[in-house]
C-alpha cells in the first residue's frame, strides 16, 4: 500500500481488530469510524508515524491511548471517541500541539487526563 494515502473504510460494520499493518503503512488519512471494531489499539506508532486524519471513534475499542502515539512525527485530527478505552491520555508531542478538543475523547468507559477531568 505505498501509493495509498487515504482508507475510509466508516459505516461499514467491520469486525475484529485494527491491523497493526494500517498503522504503520504511508497511509495519512485512515478512517475507521462507525465500525464494530473491538481489542485495543495497536501500539505501533513511530517516529515516522504521520497522520493528517485518525478516526477511530464509534467502535468497540478497549484498553489504553497507546502511548507510542506520543512518538508519532506528526498528527493532525484524533478522535477516539465512543469506544471503551480507559486510562491516561498520553501527555506530550503529538497530543500538545493537536488543540485537543474533549470531543475527540468523550463517551469512553475512563479516560482521564488532558482535555478530559484530571486522573
Amino acid at each position: 500500500m505505498a501509493v495509498l494515502a487515504t482508507l475510509n473504510l466508516d459505516c461499514n460494520m467491520l469486525t475484529g481488530s485494527i491491523p497493526a499493518t494500517l498503522l504503520t503503512s504511508a497511509i495519512g488519512n485512515l478512517n475507521l469510524s462507525r465500525n464494530a471494531l473491538a481489542g485495543n489499539i495497536p501500539d505501533v506508532f513511530g517516529p515516522t508515524s504521520y497522520f493528517t486524519v485518525i478516526d477511530l471513534s464509534h467502535n468497540k475499542l478497549k484498553g489504553l491511548v497507546p502511548r507510542s502515539l506520543s512518538a508519532a512525527s506528526y498528527i493532525g485530527h484524533l478522535d477516539l471517541s465512543y469506544n471503551h478505552l480507559c486510562g491516561r491520555i498520553p501527555a506530550g508531542a503529538p497530543f500538545d500541539h493537536l488543540g485537543l478538543e474533549a470531543s475527540s475523547f468523550m463517551y469512553n468507559d475512563c479516560l482521564c487526563g488532558k482535555p478530559l477531568r484530571a486522573c
